[in-house]
């Protein structure tokens, strides 16, 4: 096997039967588990724990993300929501009407984390219209990541069970 072989087969545009695209797929959920509006998890669990400096710290990264959010949503949130939903539709033709395994593993992937990125806008407008202190704000961080987890539970799960069956449809077994 010579090297232009090799090269090939490690950037090959396959899916579900690539280890970058596997790879991607635990990344992008690890992360989206890990942050919630732009706030570490362990700076809320330390927060949970602690009553002083943490929870003061954790109510003022919450307020500067809320506030960035905001901002980000005010100027240019119709916009990115338009761009959203032409890459969605736009992939979802490609991966539904084609069958392109690229669009079909990256639909799967970008929906549900288009979804945790709603979470995410709809908690940060409700920490804007009504800030929360203290455990309360730990409280709904904590019930907003269990939602993640949950979603990310289920794409996980939808991901691997749709590589399963494409893989026994095309017979191509790494």
């Amino acid at each position: 096997m010579d090297w232009t072989e090799v090269i090939a087969r490690i950037i090959t545009l396959d899916t579900f039967s690539n280890v970058w695209y596997w790879a991607a797929v635990v990344v992008s959920w690890a992360v989206a588990c890990h942050w919630l509006i732009g706030v570490p998890f362990d700076m809320l669990v330390r927060a949970r724990r602690g009553k002083g400096r943490e929870m003061a710290d954790l109510e003022a990264m919450v307020d500067i993300n809320v506030r960035r959010i905001i901002w980000f949503q005010d100027i240019g949130g119709a916009g990115f929501a338009a761009l959203a939903a032409f890459f969605l539709a736009g992939t979802g033709l490609l991966a539904i009407g084609y069958r392109f395994e690229l669009a079909i593993g990256v639909l799967i992937l970008a929906l549900p984390l288009f979804v945790v990125v709603l979470v995410n806008l709809r908690l940060a407008l409700a920490l804007h219209a009504n800030p929360l202190k203290g455990q309360e704000l730990v409280a709904r961080l904590f019930r907003v990541r269990l939602w993640t987890q949950g979603i990310a539970a289920i794409s996980l799960f939808a991901t691997s069970a749709l590589g399963m069956a494409y893989a026994i449809d095309t017979m191509r077994f790494f």
